[in-house]
């Protein structure tokens, strides 16, 4: 229905029934010959990194895993904007991002990739750093070595110090008013939890220069519609062999520029999921950079 009604994409949703990796790729490559592109769904982390690697690898049509490149592409586009708001460059950033999912593993790449250096990614045992021990997996070992430059140790609290940013993509009331004052002000956060934030907005919004959420009812709300059936329409429309994150900078940058400088201020970084321009202007960005990129057929 959101695929219809935001980007005049005609979707199926085909539920699979098995927890099994293999099993799930060989039944998504075998039923995968008359559509133009994958859009996956609801699948937990690690078991989503491997599916859409391998997906990615074996298929000539864009994969996309919505819960993370979806979020990430939305996140990027609101930062894009409070850059705009503050008059600085987001690459300076420090970032703290609350959660090592989907969402959060693929938002610290995404934010990597475009040239943030300064990002800490915690989880429910902590920070993320090189060689930590307890609960960890190959995709954490590997985030740990990519994030974290200067190497803090403890738990979110100990991260927040002298941060500028805070994601939430995790779990409801894990950061406190306290936790928010050792921030750098202005104090971006982005409380993205739902349907209970990271840390209620009437706690934190009189701390912080700029708040987000994922829900309807304050401003700025972050929510994939935004960005999927756009990103789907412009592969669509150049039957695209494939997807790059160049193609998801061209749909950040394309949510973002709907906001022009007059109408940009605090609460409103991000436009409403109702904006019907956000979708073609999705679809138009990714279309051109998928043919620079080669990707279009």
């Amino acid at each position: 229905m959101l695929f219809k009604e935001f980007g005049s994409v005609d979707a199926f949703p085909i539920a699979i029934k098995t927890t099994d990796v293999d099993e799930f790729v060989n039944i998504v490559k075998k039923i995968s010959t008359p559509f133009g592109g994958i859009n996956l769904e609801d699948i937990a982390a690690p078991r989503c990194f491997e599916i859409e690697k391998r997906l990615r690898e074996e298929l000539n049509i864009p994969v996309i895993h919505d819960d993370q490149h979806g979020t990430a592409i939305v996140v990027l586009a609101a930062l894009i904007n409070v850059g705009r708001v503050l008059k600085k460059e987001i690459k300076d950033f420090k970032i703290v991002i609350a959660g090592a999912g989907a969402a959060g593993t693929a938002t610290a790449y995404m934010l990597l990739d475009y040239g943030v250096k300064d990002i800490i990614v915690c989880d429910r045992a902590g920070t993320l750093y090189e060689g930590r021990k307890e609960e960890i997996d190959p995709y954490k070992e590997e985030l740990a070595r990519k994030t974290n430059p200067r190497k803090i140790k403890g738990k979110i609290s100990d991260a927040l110090e002298g941060a500028d940013v805070f994601i939430g993509l995790s779990a409801p009331n894990i950061v406190t008013p306290d936790d928010i004052k050792k921030m750098n002000p202005p104090r971006i956060v982005f409380a993205l939890a739902n349907p209970d934030p990271e840390i209620a907005p009437e706690l934190a919004m009189p701390l912080v220069r700029i708040m987000a959420t994922g829900r309807s009812d304050y401003p700025n709300q972050i929510n994939n519609v935004l960005a999927f059936p756009g990103l789907f329409k412009g592969l669509l429309e150049v039957k695209a062999r494939g997807v790059d994150k160049e193609i998801f900078f061209a749909a950040s940058h394309a949510i973002a520029n709907i906001i022009k400088d007059e109408e940009l201020n605090e609460d409103y970084i991000i436009p409403s999921i109702f904006n019907k321009k956000v979708a073609q202007a999705v679809a138009n960005a990714v279309s051109e950079k998928a043919k620079k990129l080669k990707l279009a057929r």
